[in-house]
């Protein structure tokens, strides 16, 4: 098993030498060019130490991963309702996140909070007896939690505009219990 990895560490490294090998690995009828295995393994737990062990040590997972995929998909488990089900949840999150991320960076942007709002909410927590600091301590923290505020009900806006401008329609059904 060790002849093995060596040799296919040689080919990987000879490979990112030679311009002429673009293929250093190829498992079955899955080939995995040389900037690919890079890409991965730079993103892999193994790059924390760049070593020709951690590569040894990551090509023996990435080998071991790309056998156990390729005999699940001989199965036919890649077919099967359930794991679509799980590859369509995966994606919808995804995007998901996607979204909400893009449209908070640019609500982030754009979200100011004067030092008036600072100091009316500072008035409003010494009246609730809530201002356990100075004014000048709890400046930030009330700046951050007015900040994050702002962020939310911009996003909760924006979400009611996207519900607007949607034709929605729901079959009064849909709630029942199904028994």
């Amino acid at each position: 098993m060790k002849k093995y990895l060596f040799l296919l560490l040689a080919i990987i490294f000879a490979a990112g030498c030679s311009q002429q090998k673009k293929v250093p690995l190829k498992i079955n009828n899955y080939e995995i060019t040389q900037d690919e295995f890079n890409s991965e393994f730079k993103e892999s737990r193994y790059a924390n130490l760049d070593t020709l062990e951690s590569r040894k040590e990551f090509l023996d997972n990435l080998i071991d991963r790309k056998l156990i995929l390729q005999n699940a998909q001989a199965q036919g488990l890649d077919k099967k309702p359930a794991f679509l089900k799980m590859i369509e949840r995966f994606w919808e999150q995804s995007l998901l996140k996607l979204a909400l991320d893009a449209k908070a960076k640019e609500i982030i942007s754009s979200v100011f909070v004067s030092d008036n709002d600072i100091e009316a909410r500072f008035s409003q927590l010494q009246k609730e007896d809530k201002a356990d600091k100075p004014y000048e301590q709890m400046y930030r923290q009330i700046k951050w939690e007015l900040t994050k505020e702002k962020e939310t009900k911009m996003i909760n806006d924006w979400v009611l505009q996207l519900r607007k401008k949607a034709n929605i329609i729901i079959d009064d059904n849909l709630l029942k219990a199904n028994k």
